[in-house]
C-alpha cells in the first residue's frame, strides 16, 4: 500500500464510524460493476427501455405544462444516451441499449424534478418497463415525485418567436436531429443572451453529440446568467467529471449545494468526485448525507470504499442496509455472500 493510500486509510479509520445511511452511488460497487460489464458485452445494443408517464392532475387547477422531458443518462450522469419529450400520461421508449445501469432524468420546463436509477438487463431483444408517476402540486402546476420540487424562479418566459424556436429545437432533439437543434438553440441565445434554459438545452444537445467541451461552455453560460439555476451546475459538474476535471467538478457541485443543501444528487456527485481524487475521507460525509436524502444505491459506493481499505465489516453493513431498501436488487445473492463472509456477529 503506497503512502498516500495508507494515509487515507488512517484518516478513514478515524473519521468513519458505523453509518446509519448512505446515498446513491454513481459508480456501482466493484462486484456489481464486473457483473454489469460482462452483461454489457453479451447484449450490447439489443435491449429497450420503455415506460408510461402517469401524472395526477386532480389537485391543481389552471394551466399546467403539457409535457415532460425524459433524459436517459449513463450511470453517473456524465453522458446523455437519449432525450425525448413525452406528453402527460404518454409513453417513452429508448431502443438499442446495452445491458448496464442508467439514470432517468425527468425535466419540466427544462428543470430537473427527479432522477431515477434503472438496471437494463435481460436476453437480447428484451424490453424493460419502468413506469414513472408524478402529481402536479402548487401554484402553476409544479410537478413533483415525492420530495422533488421545481422553483418558479427557474421558469423562463421568452418571446413568442424564440418560444417557437425552442419548441422546434425540442422536436429536433426528439427526432435525433441534433445538429438542427443546435442551430435553433444558437439562434435563441444570439437574440436573448439571458435565456439560461436555452443555454442549458444547448449543453445537453452537445452532450448527445459527445461534444463535451462545447457542452461545458454552454452549461457555464447557463449558470453565469442564472446563478441560482441548480440543474446547470449539476450538469456542468457531470461534464467535468467525464472530462476527469475532478477539482473543477467539486467546484460546480459545491455551488449546487450552496443553492440547495438538500440536493441528494449534488451530495452524491461531490462525494464521487472526491473518491475519484482519492480523497475518500472527504467523500464519506457527502455520501452519508446523500443516503439520508433518499438515494440508497449510494450505499454500494460506500461499501466499495470500505472494502478497498479493509473495513469489510462496515462494507457488509452497507450492503445489508442497501438490500433492506432494495430487496429486489438483481445482484442480491452476490451481496448476501459478501455479507455472510464479512459481517461480524
Amino acid at each position: 500500500m503506497n503512502r498516500k493510500l495508507s494515509d487515507e486509510v488512517s484518516t478513514l479509520r478515524r473519521v468513519v464510524k458505523p453509518l446509519a445511511g448512505i446515498c446513491l452511488l454513481l459508480l456501482v460497487s466493484l462486484l456489481t460493476f464486473s457483473r454489469a460489464h460482462h452483461s454489457y458485452a453479451q447484449t450490447r445494443g439489443s435491449l429497450s427501455l420503455v415506460g408510461d408517464i402517469k401524472v395526477d392532475e386532480s389537485r391543481v387547477e389552471g394551466k399546467k405544462p403539457a409535457s415532460l422531458t425524459v433524459v436517459l443518462y449513463t450511470l453517473g450522469g456524465s453522458d446523455v444516451v437519449g432525450r425525448q419529450t413525452v406528453p402527460l400520461n404518454g409513453r417513452y421508449r429508448f431502443n438499442n441499449l446495452a445491458s448496464t445501469e442508467y439514470e432517468i432524468g425527468i425535466e419540466v420546463e427544462n428543470n430537473e424534478v427527479a432522477r431515477v436509477h434503472v438496471l437494463v438487463s435481460g436476453r437480447p431483444g428484451s424490453e424493460i418497463q419502468k413506469d414513472l408517476e408524478f402529481e402536479w402540486k402548487g401554484i402553476g402546476g409544479t410537478a413533483r415525485n415525492k420530495p422533488s420540487t421545481i422553483s418558479t424562479s427557474d421558469l423562463y418566459h421568452r418571446e413568442s418567436a424564440n418560444d417557437s424556436l425552442f419548441k422546434q429545437a425540442q422536436q429536433a432533439v426528439d427526432k435525433k436531429r441534433y445538429d438542427d437543434a443546435i442551430i435553433l438553440l444558437k439562434r435563441i441565445v444570439d437574440s436573448d443572451n439571458q435565456d439560461f434554459q436555452a443555454w442549458s438545452e444547448l449543453g445537453t444537445t452537445y452532450l448527445l453529440l459527445d461534444k463535451k467541451g462545447e457542452a461545458e461552455k454552454a452549461y457555464e453560460k447557463a449558470g453565469e446568467v442564472r446563478p441560482t439555476f441548480l440543474l446547470a451546475f449539476l450538469n456542468l459538474g457531470r461534464v467535468r467529471m467525464a472530462e476527469k476535471k475532478f477539482e473543477d467538478a467539486v467546484s460546480s457541485f459545491t455551488r449546487a449545494l450552496e443553492i440547495d443543501p438538500a440536493s441528494a444528487e449534488a451530495n452524491l456527485l461531490i462525494g464521487e468526485a472526491y473518491l475519484q481524487m482519492k480523497k475518500g475521507s472527504k467523500a464519506v460525509g457527502y455520501l452519508k448525507e446523500a443516503a439520508r436524502l433518499g438515494r440508497p444505491e449510494a450505499r454500494l459506493r460506500l461499501a466499495t470504499l470500505y472494502d478497498a481499505v479493509g473495513m469489510k465489516d462496515q462494507a457488509a453493513g452497507e450492503y445489508q442496509q442497501f438490500l433492506q431498501e432494495k430487496p429486489d436488487y438483481p445482484s442480491r445473492k452476490q451481496l448476501e455472500q459478501y455479507i455472510s463472509a464479512n459481517k461480524k456477529p
